[in-house]
């Protein structure tokens, strides 16, 4: 459980990436979503990136907020 809520940062450190504000500035804007797309289904996700980004939404987990935040960047 976590004690605080997530954020942009706390997101991409648990996804495994690098997760400095101007490393998520650059994540952005090298990665775009096509209208329409799940965030979830980008290509750009491992397999595990993926499936924590799938199940998290699914089970309307904490970090829903913070996902559906980096969704809305993407598009």
């Amino acid at each position: 459980m976590h004690s605080t809520t997530p954020t942009l940062n706390s997101l991409f450190a648990q996804l495994g990436l690098d997760s400095s504000d101007q490393d998520i500035s650059r994540f952005i804007h090298q990665h775009k979503l096509a209208a329409g797309m799940a965030i979830q289904d980008a290509p750009f996700w491992n397999s595990a990136q993926a499936s924590f980004l799938r199940e998290s939404l699914k089970q309307d987990a904490d970090w829903c907020e913070v996902i559906d935040e980096l969704n809305a960047l993407l598009h």
